[in-house]
């Protein structure tokens, strides 16, 4: 959750440290400190920027590590930014994850005369890595040994005045990956910081372990057993996660959808407009063939994606779907039966929760599937096979085109299976054909942006909001209405329209306002129903649609599309409303309080 940079080489470590916490600073920005080898440590609650006027720029050191922190064990405060360090300040580490036995760890370490002046779990480690270098005279020992102790989740790189040579790396349930540059190494718990010096990267998978020096680098297991690991080339520059003239990120991420789709379909459709390839499917599809059932995983957005992902994949390929929260399904002891199909939804490739799901399902000896925005991420490596998004780097933690791209790959699925199947060409052909249009038909929505900001500044006061869907648009309603609570904090739900008189019905006043996604479709006359339901208790009513009922307070036209893909155009306007209300109440659109882009503890 956390952003982790750590640099030695040729350079002045201040200013690539500094870089990689404002280029992760997505990820955490409770508070950040930064530790040159030679120097004291600084820290600064809140944004990186204020840890920025702290820092002294001018330092010669060529080593150093860097975090930027989003709080797990306790406040955010300065004392509780990283890097920690031991009693006697001879080691300091940068940690993202939980130590879940951290508690009997400092008992002891107290009894030894240590003294804590944080409220973390991470401070625990560096005291107890302090502590067992003292007794080794190896840094690098001391990180085995202590690794070998604690139970939970960690990413960490460390360091010490008494080998200033050295950052000592090392993964369980946490990103981290190594940069690999000419005479430098960087490491970081995300890409974005290592893109601008290299695009050479060696990814530490769960109980590895990086020996790192400015010539050479040595990866193992904590156990100490030497490892030969690829190093991976990544393709894209730096340049793609910046603004481009955009006033935030989330802004222009919903500005990218119609490039996002064409990324996404790109060489998947064949010419024959009726057959789809997913090159990452093709080792499995004879078990897709004959599945019996697909379990769907995921979290937040990734998890309303996983339902329109239920309804598609009934729709085309005629196999049964559950769809389950990441966070739930392995404690629930899901029973899993042979020949069905795990398949997660992630932006990130790390959120850990699916990741743990993941690995649950394959303990069961169950077929695993993925769909992931990052390229060599743990759940893109670790499940079996799977499509990956190709929406590029999604920056703003509200997500907006890697939830469009999840739609768009699981319908792409969804054909591709069911031509496995019983699906005809002419049923593909027609829903393939769509999906090539939705670009343009997205451009068109993007287009009246300037309404629906006017529509956001007139609702932006209102302090709750229903968000309403049937049918494929449920998940949208749910989607929506979460967009909203994320960048604006205005309490909102989503609804099945048809459960509106089983409770919800009661909350409704001039108070309350509604936003019904009501396209013409197979259930439009109900939702126009369930509309006049709400006015007639004098709700307000603002209705998404492709075509004009004239029954709403307000109203959002969008181009008339297939049932089955009109949640991808509804979901444009729900993603500008919920930006234009967020900035029209001058908050931090792209990093809403207490949430972080990528959810690596549980």
């Amino acid at each position: 959750m956390c952003g982790i940079v750590g640099y030695i080489g040729n350079k002045k470590a201040s200013s690539v440290l500094l870089k990689g916490l404002f280029d992760l600073e997505y990820r955490g920005y409770d508070s950040a400190g930064i530790k040159l080898q030679g120097e004291e440590v600084y820290k600064a609650a809140g944004p990186v920027k204020n840890l920025e006027k702290k820092l002294h720029k001018n330092s010669p050191s060529q080593v150093g590590i860097a975090h930027t922190r989003w709080a797990t064990h306790g406040p955010p405060v300065e004392k509780n930014a990283h890097p920690h360090s031991g009693t006697k300040r001879n080691v300091w580490l940068v940690h993202n994850g939980i130590i879940e036995n951290y508690k009997s760890i400092k008992e002891e370490l107290e009894k030894k005369g240590c003294v804590f002046i944080s409220d973390t779990d991470s401070e625990v480690l560096a005291q107890l890595i302090e502590v067992l270098f003292e007794e080794s005279g190896s840094l690098e020992q001391a990180v085995r040994s202590a690794l070998a102790r604690v139970e939970g989740a960690y990413g960490i790189v460390v360091s010490s005045e008494k080998e200033p040579d050295v950052l000592i790396a090392a993964r369980m349930g946490s990103p981290l990956l190594l940069g690999i540059g000419e005479g430098e190494y960087i490491v970081a718990s995300d890409a974005a910081a290592v893109l601008k010096y290299t695009k050479d990267i060696l990814y530490l998978e769960d109980g590895e372990l990086a020996v790192i020096t400015k010539d050479s680098h040595r990866v193992m297991c904590t156990n100490g057993k030497e490892l030969q690991k690829d190093i991976v080339r990544i393709d894209h520059d730096i340049e793609v996660v910046q603004k481009d003239g955009f006033e935030h990120y989330m802004e222009k991420e919903i500005m990218e959808a119609p490039e996002v789709i064409l990324n996404t379909i790109r060489g998947r459709i064949l010419p024959n407009g009726e057959d789809v390839r997913l090159g990452g499917l093709e080792d499995v599809h004879e078990d897709l063939r004959d599945t019996t059932r697909i379990h769907i995983v995921g979290c937040g957005s990734a998890y309303y994606a996983g339902l329109y992902g239920k309804y598609v994949l009934e729709k085309f390929a005629g196999i049964p779907v559950d769809v389950d929260y990441a966070s739930e399904f392995r404690y629930r002891n899901p029973v899993l039966q042979k020949g069905e199909i795990v398949l997660a939804v992630s932006q990130s490739g790390e959120t850990a929760d699916t990741l743990e799901a993941i690995r649950e399902a394959k303990r069961k000896g169950i077929l695993t599937l993925g769909v992931v925005n990052s390229v060599g991420s743990s759940i893109a490596r670790e499940t079996d096979a799977g499509v990956y998004n190709h929406a590029g780097p999604e920056i703003s933690v509200a997500s907006t085109k890697a939830f469009i791209s999840q739609m768009v790959a699981l319908l792409l699925i969804a054909v591709y299976i069911g031509r496995l199947r019983s699906l005809s060409k002419a049923d593909a052909k027609e829903v393939l054909d769509e999906i090539k249009n939705l670009p343009d038909k997205i451009s068109e929505i993007l287009q009246t942006s300037a309404s629906i900001k006017k529509l956001a500044e007139k609702y932006k006061d209102y302090k709750d909001f229903l968000y309403i869907g049937r049918k494929y648009n449920f998940p949208i309603a749910l989607e929506g209405a979460l967009k909203l609570k994320e960048v604006s904090y205005i309490h909102a739900e989503g609804y099945g329209a048809g459960e509106m008189k089983h409770g919800p019905l009661a909350m409704i006043d001039k108070n309350f306002p509604v936003l019904a996604i009501a396209p013409k479709d197979s259930v439009y006359e109900k939702m126009i129903s369930n509309t006049e339901e709400i006015r007639s208790r004098n709700g307000k009513v603002i209705i998404v649609s492709d075509v004009s009922s004239g029954i709403g307070e307000d109203e959002i036209l969008v181009p008339s599309t297939l049932e089955q893909t009109s949640p991808i155009l509804n979901l444009i306007p729900l993603q500008l409303f919920a930006y234009y209300v967020s900035l029209a109440k001058g908050l931090d659109v792209d990093r809403p309080r207490n949430l972080a882009k990528s959810v690596t503890v549980e």
